[in-house]
């Protein structure tokens, strides 16, 4: 004869593991916060852009992004810097070295975050090439709040993101060639493409 015993805390444990596997596995269940990134700008100021080359798969092949953009935006003087915002559920996809997919073969490497001065203030990430003159930036979105440390930030929620539906991270990437790592961020052209990308944005 089974005893009952631990029959109520077995029953607790196993109802607590099916909440997370029928909100995402079975009714795979996402939240919608109305943002989209049709809302940036084909224009800024004088810089006009036109869309990459990459495929529509692209973005969600290599991100799993369900909404995305890049585009290329040049000025009359002929600078020029790339923007890629993209949106995800699987956030690992976008947080872990997205310069790999997004910077491929620019040899950049991790120089430093800075508090962006866009209200409100925003972690941003600082990527440079030793060997060549371009530099990357990318700044992280989810819930309406920028992250700062990606890891920490899905460890502190992961319980809640357990037992909640699901919600989206967003990317904000740019990237300038003919520009050097010692240059001031603020003083880029990606600085000011990245600033104007967010407050469309949001």
């Amino acid at each position: 004869m089974m005893s009952t015993r631990h029959a109520l805390p077995v029953l607790i444990i196993i109802i607590f593991a099916l909440i997370p596997t029928i909100i995402h596995s079975y009714l795979d269940l996402k939240t919608d916060d109305n943002l989209s990134t049709n809302q940036i700008s084909e224009v800024f100021g004088d810089y006009e852009s036109k869309p990459t080359k990459r495929k529509p798969e692209w973005g969600k092949d290599t991100f799993a992004c369900y909404d995305w953009i890049e585009r290329e935006y040049t000025n009359q003087q002929g600078k020029s810097v790339r923007l890629f915002v993209g949106r995800t559920y699987d956030h690992k996809r976008i947080y872990h070295h997205p310069e790999l997919a997004l910077s491929y073969g620019k040899d950049l490497k991790m120089v430093g975050e800075i508090q962006f001065s866009v209200q409100p203030n925003i972690p941003v990430k600082l990527l440079a090439s030793e060997l060549k003159p371009v530099i990357a930036a990318y700044a992280l979105l989810y819930n309406n709040e920028f992250v700062g440390n990606a890891i920490t930030h899905q460890l502190m929620n992961s319980i809640m993101q357990l037992i909640t539906p699901r919600k989206p991270m967003t990317l904000f990437y740019v990237e300038e060639e003919n520009a050097y790592g010692n240059t001031l961020f603020n003083e880029t052209d990606a600085a000011l493409i990245l600033e104007n990308a967010i407050k469309n944005f949001l």
